[in-house]
């Protein structure tokens, strides 16, 4: 399928590695001129030049997510022309609700919700100029079912899906859509600690965890990363133009709510 989006520009956050890096690849196959974002730097060289590139413009810019006001300060100073932003970061550590601090739920807010608002509104106008504009936000399956464990994120997860609600109505009409997408088990770092964290607390070896995490989903797998990415870089596209302000799990079917 041609999506639509050769020569459109792409920003896609946390592409250093993961879902993220996924998400680029995936979206400058189709054409895009890519943008990465992340603080590693050097991280982020690395998949510049793994990027397909039939002549496009590919870029990295580098900015910590614990400052909203620095990465959109980092955005704007290199114009914001970007018809697609891809929100993306990793989440915050598994824990209790009950034991949460003040200062994780503080951290997780300003890193995932704040960053989204900061960067969307750098990026809406040249949006709304263009008549274009797709943004997509990376979340989790908790939005539709809390995850045991992960007091924080679930908390976090579930605002970021709202604010996403509530801005896909306030920009619809500019042809601007809004989605999120909810990654199940899916191999990447971030999984990894979760499956250490796990198989400490049972007791038992990382192998065996993966193998009773694997159970909990229907097609008895994990995800690859560019599973996921696919369904970004579809939300993305010119195709998706009216699909706006819904929630896509990429899970392997394990979440049992519709």
């Amino acid at each position: 399928m041609n999506l639509g989006i050769q020569n459109k520009n792409a920003l896609v956050c946390g592409s250093s590695q993961g879902i993220g890096k996924a998400a680029a690849i995936a979206l400058a196959e189709e054409g895009a001129n890519v943008t990465l974002l992340a603080r590693n730097e050097e991280a982020l060289k690395s998949v510049l030049q793994e990027l397909p590139n039939n002549n496009q413009c590919h870029a990295y810019l580098v900015a910590d997510f614990s400052n909203p006001d620095a990465v959109q300060k980092t955005v704007m100073d290199q114009g914001a022309n970007y018809h697609i932003l891809i929100n993306n970061t990793g989440g915050p550590r598994s824990g209790l609700i009950q034991d949460a601090t003040s200062e994780q739920f503080l951290n997780a807010f300003t890193m995932h919700l704040l960053v989204n608002q900061k960067l969307s509104q750098a990026c809406l106008p040249f949006m709304k100029k263009e008549g274009f504009g797709r943004i997509v936000n990376v979340i989790s399956t908790s939005v539709k079912e809390p995850i045991p464990g992960l007091g924080v994120s679930n908390t976090i997860r579930n605002a970021v899906a709202n604010w996403a609600k509530t801005l896909s109505e306030e920009v619809a009409s500019a042809g601007i859509t809004v989605n999120n997408v909810l990654p199940g088990f899916t191999q990447t770092i971030r999984l990894d600690e979760i499956v250490g964290i796990k198989a400490q607390k049972a007791g038992t070896s990382e192998a065996q965890m993966e193998e009773i995490m694997k159970n909990y989903v229907p097609m008895k797998r994990f995800a690859k990363a560019e599973e996921t990415a696919a369904a970004i870089a579809f939300l993305a596209s010119a195709k998706a133009s009216y699909i706006t302000g819904v929630n896509v799990p990429v899970d392997g079917g394990r979440t049992k709510s519709l």
